[in-house]
């Protein structure tokens, strides 16, 4: 995706959702980066890994940071994402990375937004996941945000199933998203 294009959708989902907390400064012992300089970064698409942890705590609520840093879950049944019908495009929370599209969504029944397949693989990294006894893929965004999991048990025509929690995602309307492209 074009630079301008990502520009373009951050600036939108600015303006719809708002940007979480609102604090500037970086508190003390983090690099110097501001929460402006953050959004900076994230409208340009370039170097997120220098955001540090601090930063991302200004810019997200502390339900999408616990998710995204901290690796939580929310609660089956309880995300706004869950029963969006409309086409269109889901970005991370936090680095508005585009990584579903809305013609992959399916209803799993497990109470999380679920996916047959992600809209660009190269925003998606996949690691093995240990924690509660057993193993787990966990899926990150390329910047390091914590989505969700993905399992084996999914439809046709991948047999996956990209278990997301809904905090860890927006939903950009296709009109917007191809809209950002014009």
């Amino acid at each position: 995706m074009r630079q301008w294009k990502k520009s373009l959708l951050w600036f939108f989902t600015l303006l719809v959702a708002g940007c979480g907390h609102s604090g500037e400064q970086s508190q003390a012992g983090d690099p110097a980066i501001t929460a402006k300089k953050a959004r900076q970064l994230i409208a340009s698409g370039k170097n997120l890994e220098q955001i540090p942890k601090n930063t991302w705590r200004q810019l997200l609520t502390p339900e999408q940071y616990d998710i995204l840093w901290e690796k939580g879950t929310e609660k089956p049944f309880t995300g706004q994402l869950l029963n969006i019908k409309e086409q269109g495009v889901y970005v991370t929370a936090g680095c508005r990375l585009p990584v579903f599209h809305s013609d992959t969504k399916f209803e799993s029944g497990t109470g999380w937004p679920s996916f047959w397949d992600v809209y660009d693989k190269k925003n998606i990294i996949l690691k093995p996941d240990w924690a509660w006894g057993m193993k787990r893929t966990e899926v990150l965004s390329s910047c390091g945000e914590h989505l969700g999991h993905v399992f084996d048990d999914g439809p046709a025509p991948t047999g996956l199933r990209y278990c997301m929690n809904s905090l860890a995602l927006d939903f950009v309307p296709q009109r917007v998203f191809d809209g950002a492209g014009q």
